[in-house]
């Protein structure tokens, strides 16, 4: 599984930004996906994560209320909108993805999922 993460970019404070993972290669099996992002000086933190079927969904306390994790099956891709972005958010976003259950037990951070993106880099600054 290669995964594809794009829409990272400079945003004021209060500003919006809508992420994309794009899934290819053997997902016909069902994958659980996530975002994390890792900030200079920091470790890689849990942003938000998805089940399959979109019913579930998990957050980190910073985010809830601002960010919004989606998914479309039909076009193997997940979905982070961000709405009023604090410049704390300035990280790189890496989506994940993992076999079916992952969201319940990621681990530290993330290290039970299986594929990781490349990153999007997102700077909040005015």
């Amino acid at each position: 599984v290669q995964l594809q993460a794009s829409g990272g970019g400079l945003v004021q404070p209060g500003g919006s930004l809508r992420l994309s993972c794009v899934a290819s290669g053997r997902t016909d099996s069902g994958l659980d996906m996530a975002w994390y992002r890792l900030a200079p000086g920091k470790e890689r933190e849990f942003v938000a994560s998805i089940s399959l079927s979109g019913v579930s969904t998990y957050y980190t306390g910073s985010v809830k209320g601002r960010f919004t994790v989606s998914r479309d099956n039909a076009k193997n891709t997940v979905y982070l909108q961000m709405s009023s972005l604090k410049p704390e958010d300035t990280a790189a976003y890496y989506c994940a993805a993992g076999r079916l259950g992952t969201i319940v037990a990621p681990g530290p951070r993330g290290r039970n999922y299986d594929y990781w993106g490349q990153g999007t880099l997102v700077t909040v600054s005015s």
